[in-house]
């Protein structure tokens, strides 16, 4: 079994469609290998994907490197995933199976409080963030600091969570939007990146869409 380090924390119509999409990437992910395959959650929210045939071996990695995996055993200066969970003062909390704690120094996306850095790379709650436990104190992962900031570098984003790829598009189309973005991007189960094209103001595509969706929206302003 893969419990994978992506959250499902929605319910009714929204939980349903948001399972389906996941069967979904997964059946893209396994297809072609010889293995049967089922989806769970655990009481978490975080999914659980239990593999078996010959090739379940090469599955079980292939989920890992797609979504990240939940495990209670960590390696000292290894790269894990944690959904950001809440933050305060002092840093942010990651659930990772259990709470892992990233104070403010462990950041390493520049000055300010942890909720204005937060804000200012769009890290909607549910986000999944990389990060490495050194010295039993946990840091964001030099990858995912590289990844935070090439998102200040382009035309702008808005990131969502609480909403699949799929329901950002159809949303992103309803509101007359579809020549203002260049994709959506998944960032997890429902967490999306709206990549904005040149000259798209990512505040006024919120204003935009907002109404549309029950979410979480953060600007990602160049």
């Amino acid at each position: 079994m893969v419990v994978l380090a992506t959250k499902l924390y929605v319910g009714g119509d929204a939980r349903g469609r948001a399972l389906d999409s996941l069967s979904a990437q997964v059946e893209d992910a396994l297809g072609d290998l010889d293995v049967e395959w089922s989806v769970g959650v655990r009481d978490d929210g975080f999914p659980s994907v239990t593999v078996e045939g010959a090739d379940a071996p090469v599955a079980r990695n292939l989920l890992g490197e797609t979504w990240g995996t939940i495990t209670p055993h960590r390696e000292p200066g290894e790269v894990y995933v944690g959904t950001l969970e809440r933050w305060d003062e002092e840093g942010f909390y990651l659930d990772a199976g259990d709470e892992v704690f990233v104070p403010t120094d462990g950041l390493g996306l520049g000055q300010g409080t942890p909720s204005q850095v937060r804000r200012r790379f769009g890290l909607v709650q549910h986000l999944p963030l990389r990060f490495v436990v050194e010295d039993g104190v946990a840091r964001l992962a030099d990858e995912e600091r590289d990844r935070l900031y090439e998102w200040t570098r382009g035309a702008g984003r808005v990131n969502v969570n609480s909403a699949t790829r799929s329901e950002v598009r159809a949303t992103v189309n309803r509101a007359g939007h579809a020549e203002d973005i260049v994709t959506v991007e998944r960032l997890g189960l429902l967490e999306q990146s709206v990549v904005c094209r040149e000259g798209t103001d990512p505040p006024g595509l919120i204003a935009s869409i907002g109404g549309y969706l029950p979410a979480e929206l953060l600007a990602v302003v160049p």
